[in-house]
């Protein structure tokens, strides 16, 4: 109940008859495509038998008075997808990821090695210095360059600036155009961080006039990384957001929008009456209204502008579902970086989704997250098994980092075919301190593996 699933969504719940694992089993599982709340049943019900005897299911967790239907109205809940499979969870995986690439949505082109600037420069948005990562990038063979967040007016750090969607006139005097122009020139494609949901206190749009923010009446309460949620289900907010992102889009050659969400929705009320003709002065509670917002307002961008892919990245993978999905190209799987913990992140956000349509980047030798230093070998191989980029600063590598990052670009391209069209699968016999997993063509001729220590081998304590 955090106004999106959150972290500890379970993504997939399954049951499965005593042992279930990964290759082996009959398995149940059910996964509820909403943006906003969530809530999973799995129960034993004591007077039923046979096909009676359990249920597992879900639904959009409602609040109190937040579908109020006048006669003659109606509601639909979200989608729930139901899936079985009598070879374990890897037969789960296979039947969803086929849904799922069946779709006339799913990303029909090579999925574009991707850099973010993110872990590389932060807020310092120095046009030279992003110049040179760029040819660095170029170099080792990227081929989608992303400006993450720093780009927009007034944006020095996270504690101001948000909602103001137009460039920094002070970094960038003539724009986003030299940036985007050089990228270009040297082969890449051109992306773009926001985050339309949030705004800082610290901004124009939070100045400009009360009751944008989605919060009871009075003080609006606890900030988490400085910031709060506008009430994108008010017409003239939603709009507002809807036209600085729209103008963006049309005055820039930009090929992909990671799409930001990083903070729950703590006391998620609106106004009586928000999102429609009808006026109110009650409050009520608002995750609905803002998910179908937040759909509403993808749905016109994507259809204004078809040439631009979005990625739903909340906090990393806090809104990984597939009705964000059903309006989005890919998923940040996670803002940690380090292939450790993120093994284990893919390993169970790959029950649900396939490969190509889970982002996974090599950052630098030191992880930002958890400070833990990896091989850089390590780094790539586990970026190698999702939709691969980098997340590192370039201009600081060495000559052999720089000649790995080249061989395992032209790695990617070659089994890029392979990891996104075959079956995913994942072995249970492995020691508890490793994982070994892999994807194998659906003909069954190729395939490739990953076996990764997480641990010391206990022959080795």
């Amino acid at each position: 109940l955090r106004g999106r699933p959150g972290h500890d969504s379970p993504l997939l719940m399954a049951a499965g008859t005593r042992g279930f694992g990964f290759r082996t089993g009959e398995v149940w599982a059910a996964h509820v495509a909403w943006s906003g709340d969530q809530e999973y049943l799995v129960e034993r019900l004591p007077e039923g038998a046979g096909a009676h005897s359990a249920v597992l299911g879900g639904a959009e967790a409602l609040r109190p008075g937040e579908i109020r239907l006048e006669p003659g109205q109606s509601y639909a809940g979200p989608e729930i997808v139901f899936a079985h499979s009598t070879t374990g969870f890897d037969g789960l995986s296979e039947r969803l990821h086929a849904s799922l690439r069946a779709r006339p949505e799913h990303p029909a082109q090579p999925r574009p090695i991707v850099l973010n600037t993110w872990e590389a420069v932060y807020f310092d948005h120095d046009p030279d210095r992003l110049r040179a990562l760029a040819d660095r990038a170029a170099a080792v063979g990227v081929e989608r360059f992303v400006l993450d967040d720093g780009w927009f007016r007034g944006r020095r750090s996270d504690s101001s600036g948000l909602g103001d969607w137009t460039v920094d006139p002070d970094t960038w005097p003539q724009g986003l155009d030299p940036i985007i122009d050089h990228v270009r020139g040297l082969g890449m494609d051109f992306g773009l961080w926001v985050e339309p949901e949030m705004v800082n206190l610290d901004s124009d749009l939070a100045r400009s006039g009360p009751g944008r923010l989605l919060h009871p009446e009075g003080d609006p309460g606890r900030s988490w990384r400085h910031q709060y949620v506008l009430d994108i289900a008010r017409p003239d907010i939603r709009q507002h957001i809807h036209d600085r992102l729209d103008a963006l889009l049309r005055r820039y050659p930009i090929r992909f929008l990671k799409w930001d969400h990083n903070r729950d929705l703590y006391e998620a009320v609106h106004p009586d009456g928000a999102g429609s003709a009808k006026a109110g002065t009650g409050r009520v509670p608002g995750v609905h209204r803002q998910t179908r917002a937040l759909y509403a307002l993808l749905d016109s961008l994507r259809e204004r502008h078809p040439q631009v892919e979005f990625e739903s990245c909340s906090s990393g993978g806090a809104r990984i579902e597939l009705g964000i999905l059903a309006r989005t190209d890919r998923v940040w799987a996670s803002d940690c970086n380090d292939p450790v913990e993120r093994q284990t992140i893919q390993r169970w956000t790959g029950l649900l989704l396939p490969p190509e349509l889970v982002g996974s980047h090599a950052g630098p030798p030191v992880a930002h997250t958890t400070h833990r230093r990896t091989e850089t070998a390590f780094r790539l191989a586990t970026s190698l098994f999702g939709h691969a980029g980098i997340e590192w600063d370039l201009t600081a590598c060495s000559e052999r980092d720089l000649a790995t990052l080249t061989a395992w670009t032209a790695l990617v391209r070659e089994f890029r075919p392979l990891l996104h069209s075959g079956r995913t699968v994942r072995s249970d016999d492995t020691d508890p301190g490793a994982l070994l997993h892999g994807v194998v063509s659906q003909s069954g001729d190729r395939a490739l593996y990953c076996f990764a220590r997480l641990e010391t081998a206990p022959a080795e304590q």
